[in-house]
């Protein structure tokens, strides 16, 4: 059972962005692979916990995880690979929004979850049913569960009011928000724990009553009926 980020996946990434080429890349692509391995592992496990909780689609650990390989074609930066591993994880069925991210770079290890991107449809229909009635949102936000676990919601937010919103809402704050992102950062040492599966479980867990929220609204009406 791997129930932890060992160093050796530290010293790896660590290398690597020192050396972020492809003729190093290769002389230690075998390194690399028995730490995607061991992150794979750890991965399962960790799916294996959260299926006790919740209904997730990503089907094993390996598949969460996403290439190392980065896409430069639209990026100044042209270094060939990621710097981090990263994963996630999806809840199923269209009824259960939101998702589960684990990220593991040197000296910036989070776990996040929430809505980096949603769909412009998706945001309009956010934004309508908070400002309908944002009590229930606040509530979930000001909790102490919340509080200790992420401090904050965080995301990217307008400096103006939407269009078709009032910049006087008094729910302007929670409306202007293009992302809803929810994040707990770890030290390294932390990522190295025994306990580090255990944080992880916690830390999703403490998601849940934020992704019901969003599944509830984003599933049903103004009138609280359901959409499909």
């Amino acid at each position: 059972m791997q129930t932890n980020l060992p160093a050796s996946i530290f010293s790896f990434l660590k290398d690597l962005k020192e050396n972020n080429n492809r003729d190093w890349f290769q002389l230690n692509k075998t390194r690399y692979q028995e730490q995607f391995e061991t992150v794979a592992q750890f991965a399962d496990e960790l799916l294996l916990r959260m299926k006790q909780s919740d209904e997730i689609e990503t089907p094993s650990g390996k598949k969460a995880l996403f290439r190392i390989h980065k896409d430069v074609r639209f990026s100044k930066d042209k270094s060939p690979f990621k710097t981090n591993i990263g994963g996630f994880f999806t809840r199923a069925t269209q009824y259960l929004r939101g998702g589960y991210y684990v990220h593991i770079e040197p000296g910036n290890c989070f776990l996040g979850g929430g809505f980096w991107a949603p769909s412009p449809e998706d945001l309009k229909h956010m934004r309508n049913q908070i400002a309908a009635d944002p009590e229930p949102l606040r509530k979930i936000l000001t909790s102490k569960k919340f509080i200790s676990t992420f401090g904050k919601l965080e995301g990217e937010q307008l400096k103006n009011a939407p269009k078709g919103f009032d910049k006087d809402h008094p729910a302007i704050d929670l409306i202007n928000y293009k992302q809803f992102l929810l994040i707990k950062r770890f030290t390294d040492a932390e990522a190295q724990s025994a306990n580090y599966l255990n944080e992880v479980v916690t830390t999703f867990q403490a998601m849940r009553p934020f992704f019901d929220y969003m599944s509830e609204i984003l599933t049903s009406d103004l009138n609280g009926e359901p959409l499909f």
